[in-house]
């Protein structure tokens, strides 16, 4: 080995053990220790070691161990994460996960979809599958939002399932800021689910008044 590639290789294995058990990372995060080749050579020697895991092409972490259930799979958020930094891409949670996220089911799903600007692919994490599925500009518009996650857990429990509960459950959960952002972005909701989310938004005051 090198004097260069070897110090390359302590560079990357300071930084792994900087970050921690739990972190995702992906080549692109050792891109300022050395040549892309070096930084390949190191992780494929770290990953040998078992000192980190690959989860997917491209896409590794550290692994955590817990003193009864063995070595544990990263978070969704770290990977997700990770992605969108490798990817320069938005994501956004769709369906049962979206509506987990808000609490508005109890549902957790197995299989969680985000809708992304990227290329799509499939990442498998043990029992967990992560299926990003590309979709148009105008459902991408409010990605990253608190007002995406909403209009999209809302059009998984579709019109018939959405009722008084639901809006004061997220009347709850959402703060202030969060509702001004719901406001903003009725225009990229269904008529539906803008209607919804209008209600969400306003003040108890304004509700009481057009319900009278």
């Amino acid at each position: 080995m090198g004097k260069h590639s070897q110090s390359v290789d302590t560079k990357v294995l300071e930084r792994i053990q900087t970050k921690g058990p739990g972190w995702v990372f992906t080549p692109a995060d050792f891109s300022d220790l050395g040549s892309r080749t070096a930084v390949a050579t190191a992780l494929k020697r770290h990953k040998a070691a078992g000192t980190i895991r690959q989860l997917d092409r491209g896409l590794y972490d550290v692994p955590r161990n817990h003193t009864k259930l063995g070595v544990l799979w990263p978070s969704l958020e770290a990977v997700t994460e990770a992605v969108k930094s490798r990817d320069s891409v938005r994501l956004q949670p769709t369906g049962a996960y979206a509506a987990n996220l808000l609490g508005l089911s109890d549902h957790v799903p197995m299989r969680v979809f985000f809708l992304t600007d990227g290329p799509e692919r499939q990442i498998k994490l043990g029992n967990l599958q992560i299926t990003l599925k590309r979709t148009t500009p105008r459902n991408m518009a409010t990605a990253g939002r608190i007002s995406g996650s909403v209009i999209q857990a809302l059009r998984w429990l579709g019109k018939r399932s959405v009722d008084q509960r639901t809006v004061r459950h997220l009347r709850k959960v959402l703060d202030k800021e969060a509702k001004q952002q719901l406001l903003a972005d009725v225009r990229h909701a269904p008529i539906w689910i803008a209607e919804v989310m209008r209600e969400v938004a306003a003040t108890e005051s304004q509700s009481k008044a057009e319900h009278q």
